[in-house]
């Protein structure tokens, strides 16, 4: 069965079919770096990051590219654009760099504490500003935007009234009809110098109170928000690839607006495949400021926000959205997180078990509608990815061998109950999809780099002790590790080394 994904585009879902096999192009929009990463934002890096996972699993080599938004005129229906970072940083009093930086680190920290692979490229808006002003140029010579008063806007009843008769409407992402677009958005200030309330700006001339600012044919400026992603999709995946990710949330009007842009520009449409992730909620409601329910991820580990019960391993958070298929609504609550860290101790102690253990050769005492039911399970798996990447459903497999793992390691069935070849497939596929594709890991496993920084600093002080002749110390150390499970052993070249009982 081929990898099929649902198409945003054009409403189904398709046999993905690569434009240049086995070479795939995926760019996913990336995080606005004007504050830190919440619960919501988890969803779509992690969605993104279990697809390259599989892509690259499947065998095909794969270009991941993922923005970093560090400038720009954001729109949002209803609102005064904006940019969010020279806001912020007039707010934090910082250096608008100094803010990029500052949550940049912080959200690079975060996806290396789900486990996310990083991207092949992770370019910035501000890394792209000449690429940007090129686009520009290239729209106005042909037609498709105007200047104002050094800012330049991107014409979309002209680009409407042009493609709508080419099958492409601006609107064809969305579902979104243009007419109605017109008469139901309300006008909002300083909007007077755009011939049409739905044109969206390419370029902004800067006031004299703006920071981020550059030369540009039109004068000192920033650039809009939309134009970034298909100055950037275009230069390192070319002007047609293969799959475009991002939240439901960005379908409109980000997504309308890039195809528009780009396919004014390079006389294609950017992107095969649309791939779009739901919403996290709480209580029914889209995570966000505006509906003051935001939980920040550090808030979310720490445990530290009024909405939360406990802390959070990032390794929780993996499996709860996991748990979910990526286009399906996924409700935060504090139980839904509790059993979520309850199933995946689970899965992770049958996993552990199973990939230490020595297939038993047959002994005639393997039970063949066991064997059957794992292979039958383990087949599934695969089918159930490759169906639009139903994650949810692969877990439920995934707990179903967990059961019959259970059942030998607990001694209910006899070690030989499994057959050779059906438990090495058992162990090959556990391990490909719990750790390959779903990048999961236990809790010890994701805390190990730090565990092995502390015992280390334990062993440094207890052999400053022995050496000061401080036995007490010493053995104090050597005897409170050990009640914890940590036995150190003293080597004959005076190393330490340690194991876990």
């Amino acid at each position: 069965m081929s990898l099929k994904v649902y198409n945003s585009l054009t409403r189904q879902k398709e046999v993905f079919t690569p434009i240049h096999p086995p070479y795939v192009g995926m760019y996913v929009c990336g995080p606005t770096v004007s504050g830190e990463s919440h619960l919501g934002h988890a969803r779509p890096f992690i969605t993104f990051d279990v697809l390259f996972r599989y892509l690259l699993n499947l065998g095909y080599q794969v270009r991941y590219v993922r923005n970093i938004t560090d400038a720009g005129h954001f729109e949002e229906e209803g609102r005064e654009a904006e940019d969010k970072i020279s806001s912020k940083a007039t707010l934090e009093k910082l250096e608008p760099m100094e803010l990029v930086h500052k949550y940049t680190r912080l959200y690079q920290w975060a996806m290396e504490q789900f486990n996310n692979l990083s991207p092949s490229i992770e370019p910035t808006a501000t890394g792209h500003i000449v690429e940007q002003i090129e686009m520009i140029k290239t729209i106005l010579a042909d037609g498709y935007a105007y200047e104002v008063n050094g800012s330049v806007y991107f014409d979309v009843e002209k680009y409407h009234q042009v493609f709508s008769q080419k099958g492409q409407p601006y609107g064809i992402l969305s579902g979104r009809i243009l007419e109605d677009q017109l008469e139901s958005t309300r006008a909002l200030d300083h909007q007077d110098e755009k011939r049409n309330k739905s044109d969206f700006a390419l370029w902004k001339k800067a006031p004299p109170e703006h920071i981020m600012r550059w030369q540009s044919p039109w004068g000192e400026g920033f650039p809009g928000w939309h134009i970034e992603c298909s100055a950037m999709s275009s230069k390192y995946l070319g002007k047609e690839f293969d799959i475009h990710g991002g939240g439901m949330d960005l379908q409109f009007p980000h997504h309308e607006c890039e195809i528009a842009q780009s396919t004014v520009c390079n006389h294609v449409m950017p992107a095969r495949y649309w791939l779009h992730n739901n919403m996290i909620t709480i209580n029914g409601k889209k995570m966000g400021k505006s509906y003051n329910n935001v939980i920040k991820l550090t808030e979310l580990f720490s445990g530290n926000h009024p909405l939360l019960s406990q802390p959070y391993s990032p390794q929780t958070i993996r499996f709860f959205i996991l748990q979910s298929h990526y286009r399906g609504t996924l409700d935060f609550s504090n139980e839904a997180l509790q059993a979520s860290e309850k199933a995946l101790k689970r899965l992770w102690e049958a996993y552990q078990w199973l990939m230490k253990k020595e297939p038993i050769e047959p002994t005639g005492l393997a039970d063949e509608n066991l064997n059957q039911s794992i292979r039958t399970l383990v087949a599934e798996m695969e089918e159930f990815m490759n169906d639009d990447l139903n994650t949810a459903k692969v877990l439920a497999n995934l707990f179903e061998l967990t059961s019959h793992i259970n059942s030998v390691k607990d001694g209910h069935l006899p070690a030989g109950a499994i057959g050779l070849d059906t438990f090495q497939l058992l162990q090959q596929h556990m391990k490909r999809f719990v750790e390959d594709i779903f990048g999961l890991q236990g809790e010890h496993t994701a805390n190990n780099g730090k565990l092995d920084g502390v015992l280390q600093l334990l062993i440094e002080i207890r052999k400053a002790a022995k050496s000061k002749k401080d036995f007490v110390t010493s053995d104090k150390i050597r005897q409170e590790l050990a009640q914890l499970g940590v036995l150190l052993k003293d080597e004959k070249d005076g190393g330490v080394s340690y194991q876990f009982e």
